[in-house]
C-alpha cells in the first residue's frame, strides 16, 4: 500500500480526486481505488515542547538558568491534533512506501518530514520516500504532479533550513523574552517583554522611521534651470537642469542638493542672455520586457497600492482561491519564475482567464501566446513556481470584490508574458554655458507593448533634435527654491516591500553589501502575520493607510538594546538559512554561533541590569505570553 500524506485535507481531497476510483473515506483517510490511501496533517500535528520537558525547574523563570539549549530536541502533539497524529502513526506502519505532499516550501517541507521521523520511518522505507510538489489543486495539474514524482531525499536541505529556523526561533524567542522580562520585573513591570528574532526588528523599523519623521526639520535647496532655444530655422525651446560640478561639493548636502541661494542665483545670472553649445547629445531607442507573474510579497504589494489591502486579507483570498475555487496556483510563493513545460498549458490558462473575467477578454485575443520570455525559466524553479491562475472554469461573479480584484491582478501579471517589449525613445543632451554644465532628458512611447494592459500610462515628455557641437541660445536662467521632504510613514505596500529588500534597511555596511537585494526579513508564507501580530499586540496602529507604532511599541523599542531592535541580526540569519537549503552551509555552521551569540546577548542583558526597562508602563500588559505561531487551516 502506497500512503500519501498531505499537508492538509483540502490538498489530500484534491490528490484523491487524481488517483483510480471508486473512493472510500474513512476516519482521517480516503482509500482509492487502487488500494492506496491518502491521509493528512491538520497544519503542523507536532509542536516543541515546553522547556520544562527538558527540565522541571525551567517552569519557573530564573537568570541562573539561561540560556535554555536542550541537548536533544523533542517535540509533542497537541490535543487538537493528536488523534489524527495516532491515524498517521499507525497508517505509515502498515504502508509500503510513503509520498510526502507537503506544501512546496520550506515549511511544507518540514511539516511532513516531521511526523515521518516522529513515526520512527526507518532504512530504505526513508530513502525510498517521494516527494509529490503540488502547486496546482485542479484534477489534471495534480495528476501531472504525481507523475513526476521526486525523491524526498533530494529536499533534506530544505527540511534542515526549516528546521533549523525553527529551533533558532524558539532559542532566540524564550532566553531573550525571559531575560528582558526578569529584568523588567525588577522595575516593577508585571507583564512579560516577548522578543522575537523578526517581529522586535519590524517594530523597530517603523517606531524609528517615526522617530525620524518626527525630528525631521525641513531645509531649503536650489536648482538651477536654463530656458533655451534653437538659433537654426524654427525656434524650438526647452529646459536644461544645472548639475553643479565637483568644486560645489562644499555648497551642497549629502544628497548633492545646493543649500546656498548665493551660488544657484551666482549661476542663474552668469548663464542668462548667453550663448550654449551641446557637448554630447544621444538619442536611443530603448526598451522594457514585462514585469514577471506574481510571488506573495509582489502581490501583496500591488494589492496595497491599487486597493490599500493589508498583507493578511491578500494572503487569506489567495488561500481561498486556491483551495476552495482551485483558481490560482500555490499562494505562498517566493518565486516569480515558472517550468519550462509549464508554457505547453498557456493556452488552456488564457481561455480560462477570458472566460472568468471578460474585461480581459480582448487582452487575450491580442495575447500571443508563442512568446517564451524569461518568466519561463527552469533552474529558477525547485520547490514552487509563480503564483498564476488555472485553467478552472468559473463565474467570478459568484466571489466577493476582493477575491474579483486579486484574481484579476493576477490574471493580468500573467498574460503580460505574452506582450511584445514597452518600446520608448530617450534622448540627453549635455549643455554647456558658460562653463556650467546642464541636464536635459525627454522619453517619448514607441509602442505600448505589455503597458497596454495597465491603466497608468507615461507621459511624453520632448527634447528637439540637437546634434553634438550645436550653438543655443539661454534666454534665461531661473533659480527654483525647493524644501527636503521628510521620509513617508509606512504602508502596507512599503512595510512589505522593506521586508522583502531588508538590505536597505541594514545598519552594518559590510553586511549589508553581503545581502542580495532578495534577502528579506520573514518569508513569503510568514510577513502578513508577523506584521497583523504587531498590531494584535497594540504595537502598530492605522491612521487611514499610515501605519505607525504606537507609544507602548515604541517605549518598548527604546527600552531594549539597538541590536536586538535592527534587521541586521535577522536579515544575516535569513541569507544562512537560504544558504542551508541550497546546500552552501551546515546546520551545525548555523546554530552553533547563533548558541554563541544568545549567550553574549544574554550576559550582557544580566550584566546591564534593568535599568533600561525602567520606562515601561508598570499598569500594561505589553504582550501576552509568546505563542509559537502556526499555520492556520480550516476543515471544509
Amino acid at each position: 500500500m502506497k500512503l500519501y500524506i498531505a499537508e492538509k485535507p483540502s490538498l489530500a481531497r484534491a490528490i484523491a480526486d487524481a488517483l483510480p476510483k471508486p473512493h472510500r473515506k474513512a476516519d482521517g483517510c480516503i482509500h482509492v481505488g487502487n488500494g492506496d490511501v491518502v491521509s493528512w496533517c491538520i497544519g503542523h500535528l507536532l509542536t516543541q515542547v515546553d522547556p520544562e520537558a527538558y527540565d522541571p525547574q525551567y517552569k519557573k523563570w530564573k537568570f541562573d538558568h539561561l540560556p535554555i539549549i536542550p541537548d536533544k530536541w523533542k517535540l509533542k502533539s497537541t490535543p487538537r491534533t493528536s488523534k489524527q497524529l495516532s491515524i498517521l502513526k499507525k497508517l505509515i506502519k502498515q504502508a509500503d512506501s510513503l509520498v510526502h505532499v507537503g506544501d512546496p516550501d520550506r515549511e511544507g517541507q518540514l511539516l511532513v518530514d516531521e511526523v515521518i521521523h516522529f513515526s520512527g520511518v526507518k532504512g530504505d522505507k526513508l530513502k525510498n520516500t517521494q516527494r509529490c510538489l503540488v502547486s496546482d489543486l485542479t484534477v489534471n495539474a495534480v495528476k501531472r504532479s504525481l507523475q513526476q514524482l521526486r525523491s524526498n531525499q533530494e529536499f533534506v536541505a530544505l527540511s534542515t533550513s526549516a528546521l533549523a529556523r525553527t529551533r533558532a526561533d524558539w532559542l532566540y524567542g524564550l532566553n531573550l523574552t525571559r531575560v528582558y522580562t526578569l529584568q523588567a520585573q525588577k522595575s516593577g513591570y508585571k507583564g512579560v517583554i516577548s522578543v522575537g528574532r523578526v517581529q522586535t526588528p519590524l517594530l523597530g523599523l517603523v517606531a524609528r522611521r517615526d522617530q525620524q519623521i518626527e525630528q525631521f526639520v525641513s531645509k531649503p535647496f536650489y536648482e538651477v534651470e536654463a530656458s533655451l532655444q534653437t538659433q537654426n530655422g524654427a525656434v524650438e525651446s526647452f529646459i536644461a537642469k544645472w548639475k553643479p560640478s565637483a568644486a560645489c561639493a562644499k555648497y551642497q548636502d549629502e544628497e548633492g542638493r545646493v543649500v546656498v541661494k548665493a551660488l544657484a542665483e551666482n549661476v542663474a545670472a552668469r548663464i542668462t542672455n548667453q550663448p550654449a553649445l551641446v557637448k554630447r547629445f544621444v538619442a536611443k531607442d530603448k526598451k522594457q520586457i514585462s514585469p514577471l507573474p506574481y510571488n506573495l510579497s509582489s502581490l501583496q504589494i500591488d494589492a496595497a497600492k491599487r486597493y490599500s489591502y493589508t498583507a493578511q486579507q491578500v494572503l487569506d483570498i489567495c488561500q481561498v482561491l486556491y483551495e476552495r475555487y482551485k483558481l490560482i496556483t500555490y499562494p505562498r510563493s517566493d518565486s516569480r519564475y515558472l517550468p519550462k513545460n509549464h508554457h505547453a498549458q498557456v493556452k488552456s490558462v488564457t481561455q480560462a482567464i477570458a472566460k472568468n473575467e471578460s474585461s480581459l477578454q480582448q487582452a487575450v485575443d491580442n495575447a500571443d501566446l508563442s512568446i517564451k520570455g524569461r518568466a519561463w525559466n527552469d533552474k529558477k524553479v525547485d520547490a514552487h513556481h509563480a503564483i498564476i491562475p488555472t485553467d478552472i472554469h468559473k463565474s467570478l461573479s459568484s466571489l466577493d470584490s476582493a477575491s474579483q480584484n486579486i484574481y484579476g491582478l493576477i490574471a493580468r501579471q500573467y498574460l503580460c508574458q505574452f506582450y511584445p517589449d514597452y518600446c520608448y525613445a530617450e534622448c540627453v543632451a549635455e549643455i554647456e554655458i558658460n562653463g556650467g554644465l546642464f541636464i536635459s532628458k525627454a522619453k517619448a512611447k514607441l509602442s505600448d507593448g505589455w503597458k497596454i494592459l495597465f491603466d497608468k500610462q507615461e507621459k511624453d515628455t520632448f527634447l528637439p533634435k540637437l546634434q553634438t557641437g550645436q550653438t543655443l541660445f539661454c534666454s534665461k536662467g531661473e533659480v527654483n527654491e525647493k524644501n527636503t521632504q521628510p521620509p513617508a510613514y509606512f504602508t502596507d505596500a512599503t512595510l512589505l516591500a522593506a521586508m522583502s529588500n531588508i538590505a536597505r534597511y541594514v545598519k552594518d555596511a559590510q553586511l549589508k553589501t553581503i545581502l542580495k537585494e532578495t534577502d528579506g526579513l520573514g518569508t513569503e508564507a510568514t510577513r502578513a502575520g508577523i506584521i497583523e501580530l504587531l498590531f494584535k499586540r497594540q504595537f502598530l496602529q492605522r491612521k487611514g493607510k499610515l501605519i505607525t507604532a504606537t507609544d507602548t511599541g515604541r517605549k518598548l523599542i527604546e527600552s531594549l538594546p539597538e541590536m536586538l531592535t535592527l534587521p541586521d541580526m535577522t536579515a544575516q540569519w535569513e541569507m544562512q538559512l537560504n544558504a542551508i537549503s541550497e546546500k552552501e552551509q551546515s546546520y551545525q555552521g548555523f546554530v552553533l554561533p547563533l548558541q554563541n551569540q544568545l549567550k553574549a546577548i544574554i550576559e550582557k542583558a544580566i550584566a546591564d541590569g534593568p535599568q533600561a526597562l525602567t520606562n515601561l508602563p508598570a499598569s500594561v500588559n505589553l504582550f501576552k505570553k509568546k505563542q509559537t505561531k502556526r499555520r492556520s487551516y480550516v476543515k471544509k
